[in-house]
């Protein structure tokens, strides 16, 4: 019963997240554009099946992965599992090695999980004419996201600054800016936006406010939150280096094809 309390009080306030952009959607379709869209009831049928979904989503995040994370942080800090020195309260960031490793994990498998990045790189791809892989750009994003939310869990542990990180972020995401092609820089300042989405939230603070509520002398409220902002800036800058890279294995194939044109050019001459 109480599951079931559960479900249909997480279904009453999906419905009120939904129905305001129902509202928005059919306002500007009847009113300002006054026509009626077509196939109507696959319409209703359609958001019928996002507000089943999402509250299905919602409960299987609440009773699953976020508490799955939070116990991970736990087990994964407890000083029986770490050694003498945490069970003495010292906090030596060499000692947390399997918290960076499995924060890179579920960070890259979260977010190549993630629906909205899989919508953004399919996009991409179709407008590109398949310049852009999908599949390429998902796993650019799923690496960055691994690098920044195990640096964050770094940060955790050592206890410092984060606005330290994310300053020298930015500033090596604007250097690379200036230096990439403009037609991926949006697209890279994009990919980092879809990282902060339903799968790859939840998991993240999950595992922050686990890290920051098991570490001695952290505090949740001062050093849980954070690891968003990693994962949300580090896919902007793993997307622009994989541009850059695509870039110039594009130039070395072409210098390469050319070589081989030349030695046959030669050859034919001989």
């Amino acid at each position: 019963m109480n599951l079931i309390h559960h479900i249909l009080a997480t279904g009453y306030a999906t419905l009120f997240d939904v129905v305001p952009i129902a509202a928005i959607l059919i306002f500007f379709q009847v009113v300002v554009l006054k026509k009626i869209p077509p196939n109507p009831k696959r319409i209703i049928a359609g958001f019928a099946y996002v507000l089943v979904g999402l509250t299905v989503f919602l409960v299987g995040l609440e009773m699953a992965l976020f508490p799955v994370g939070e116990t991970m942080a736990r087990q994964l800090t407890d000083p029986e599992f770490i050694g003498s020195s945490a069970a003495l309260g010292i906090v030596d960031w060499r000692d947390y090695m399997w918290v960076y490793i499995f924060a890179a994990a579920i960070g890259f498998a979260t977010t190549a999980a993630e629906p909205s990045l899989i919508a953004v790189a399919l996009k991409a791809q179709q407008v590109s004419g398949g310049a852009i892989q999908a599949w390429g750009l998902r796993l650019a994003v799923a690496l960055g996201v691994a690098i920044g939310v195990s640096l964050g869990a770094y940060r955790i542990v050592s206890g410092t600054p984060l606005h330290w990180y994310i300053i020298a972020g930015y500033v090596v995401v604007l250097i690379q800016t200036i230096w990439a092609s403009k037609f991926i820089v949006a697209l890279a300042y994009d990919s980092g936006g879809v990282t902060t989405s339903t799968v790859t939230v939840p998991v993240v603070t999950a595992l922050g406010l686990g890290l920051a509520s098991t570490i001695p002398g952290r505090s949740p409220l001062l050093d849980g939150f954070g690891l968003i902002a990693f994962a949300s800036l580090f896919p902007i800058m793993s997307v622009l280096a994989y541009a850059k890279l695509a870039e110039w294995m594009q130039v070395w194939r072409q210098k390469r094809e050319y070589k081989r044109d030349e030695h046959e050019e030669e050859g034919k001459i001989l």
